[in-house]
């Protein structure tokens, strides 16, 4: 495969995670009280403050934005990776029941959970854009 071919898709399969990440995290960050309400039925992590919410999206964007800068790959990959794979697990219930409400929705997770261990897997190779030093990878 053409090296700029490879390097173009690994960027567009990060920017595409990453717009999918900021959604959730501006979802924390402007409606905190239904992110709690995901929380609580998802996660099963009950009672989150309004205020404790926001401090999780606000750590939330700046490893977003690491991850959109390809900074410190193993770690900004790796936990892009665990939390989506964390968040499509705990919704395995609609995986069961696809054709009820929006649970066909969530089908999505599968896709982009394949992006994170993709972008995690190639990560040496992900250069476009990316801001690199040394022991990054």
């Amino acid at each position: 495969m053409n090296d700029i071919r490879l390097k173009l898709s690994l960027l567009l399969l990060r920017y595409g995670v990453a717009l999918v990440f900021l959604m959730w995290t501006f979802d924390k960050l402007i409606r905190p009280d239904h992110a709690a309400g995901v929380f609580s039925h998802f996660y099963l992590i009950e009672s989150i403050a309004p205020m404790i919410m926001k401090v999780i999206g606000g750590l939330e964007l700046v490893l977003i934005g690491l991850f959109l800068l390809g900074w410190k790959k193993r770690f900004t990959y790796g936990s892009i990776l665990i939390l989506h794979a964390i968040s499509t697990f705990s919704s395995y219930r609609q995986f069961f029941n696809p054709f009820t409400g929006t649970n066909l929705l969530f089908f999505a997770s599968i896709p982009m959970l394949a992006a994170a261990v993709a972008l995690f897997l190639l990560r040496e190779s992900d250069q476009l854009l990316t801001i690199r030093s040394k022991g990054d990878i």
